[in-house]
């Protein structure tokens, strides 16, 4: 049983937090401990690109970025997985350079320091030198960089379908158990 943050930045592609909090939500069987940040920038985007405010509606604990009490702000919390989804450039900048100057931060620092899961589904294209290089150091680091980037084998129809592709891929990253397309059928 896992213990789980997920961080929601203000990137484009709030559809791929929805996505992860239902299929989470479906598999509360497989986490002990679900945490969730957002950003104010994210709740923007959310209602723009959702249409709703849906976010609101998870039975889920909710932390502000200045929450520094939360339980994953320290590595005593044991949080083993940390997914930031959508991962902005800037926060993605800020945790490659142990800037650790709110809530998300903060748990990206203590999973890293931890030796522990943080995996970041950056949104952006194209990238420049600085977003390679900032993967890189966050790659180094021991985190994984996981671009937003669908896969059509099992040929979604639907955007939420499309999105579920890179989430099923995330929440193998995460070590969990998902049905999900497997090529070659396996």
């Amino acid at each position: 049983m896992q213990k789980i943050i997920v961080a929601v930045t203000g990137a484009s592609g709030s559809i791929y937090a929805k996505v992860l909090l239902d299929k989470l939500v479906q598999m509360k069987d497989q986490w002990s401990a679900l945490g969730v940040v957002m950003t104010e920038n994210a709740k923007q985007v959310w209602e723009t690109e959702m249409g709703d405010d849906s976010y609101r509606s998870y039975s889920l604990p909710f932390y502000t970025q200045t929450d520094f009490l939360a339980p994953f702000a320290s590595g005593s919390g044991q949080y083993q997985t940390m997914i930031v989804v959508p991962c902005s450039m800037g926060t993605l900048g800020r945790i490659a350079s142990g800037t650790s100057n709110d809530l998300i931060t903060r748990a990206a620092d203590v999973v890293l320091k931890e030796r522990r899961r943080l995996i970041c589904v950056i949104r952006e294209t194209p990238y420049n030198l600085i977003h390679i290089r900032n993967m890189e150091t966050v790659t180094l680091a021991g985190g994984i960089i996981c671009p937003a980037t669908p896969s059509f084998y099992s040929r979604p129809t639907t955007l939420a379908e499309a999105a579920g592709t890179v989430v099923d891929r995330v929440l193998d990253l995460a070590g969990l158990r998902v049905d999900t397309f497997r090529w070659g059928g396996a």
